[in-house]
């Protein structure tokens, strides 16, 4: 059995029914990040025993849409909210691009480098590894990091999450047992709805290896 196929299998049991159902990502997202991933590591973009994180900006802010799994034991580690970038939209983030300066979040995986300390507190760098789509990601400072705007508090006051200036943000008291998990050299997938990117995508797209 392979890493993806055990993966899979684990979601679809329920993950030992240890967690709720919003706590899983949904099978077509999961099918899209497993076949990427497999081809990320056939290109030894990745290393084969990666974690694969996946955030589904397809959901509304509201929901936990951040999941680390571990395609090796199909286990899912940690599930929890994410915001998106200010000019992707509201509680639903429908607008995506890699421009400096554009406030947008950017799809497409990810590889995740080294941990440090900035002006969001505990960070962590992601390197864009689809040209076009995501590869500004350095020079636009794309990083996850903690914010007081990401938690359940201020969904319920507001009716969706603070929004970043394009960064998966997290909430403050997930940042370091995620980016801790995830850092130096480990996959991240990042999808919404935007047809262009399945068009355009080195890894999930019709010219993918």
């Amino acid at each position: 059995m392979n890493a993806a196929t055990n993966l899979i299998l684990v979601l679809l049991l329920g993950l030992g029914q240890h967690m709720p159902a919003g706590d899983v990502p949904d099978q077509d997202i999961l099918d899209l990040a497993l076949s990427g991933y497999n081809r990320a590591v056939a290109a030894s973009e990745i290393p084969p025993s990666s974690l694969l994180t996946i955030i589904d900006y397809r959901r509304p802010s509201t929901e936990r849409r951040l999941f680390v799994t571990d395609p090796a034991t199909g286990e899912i580690l940690h599930a929890c909210l994410v915001a998106h970038g200010k000019n992707s939209g509201q509680n639903l983030a429908t607008r995506f691009g890699n421009e400096p300066g554009s406030l947008l979040s950017s799809l497409g995986f990810f590889l995740t480098g080294e941990a440090y300390h900035g002006r969001h507190g505990y960070s962590l760098r992601l390197h864009g590894l689809e040209p076009g789509i995501n590869d500004n990601a350095l020079e636009r400072y794309i990083v996850i990091h903690g914010a007081d705007y990401v938690s359940e508090k201020f969904a319920a006051d507001h009716g969706r999450l603070g929004r970043s200036w394009g960064c998966p943000a997290l909430p403050e008291e997930s940042t370091r047992e995620v980016i801790d998990l995830i850092k130096g050299g480990t996959c991240v997938f990042i999808y919404g709805d935007d047809t262009t990117y399945l068009e355009k995508s080195v890894y999930s797209g019709p010219s993918s290896p």
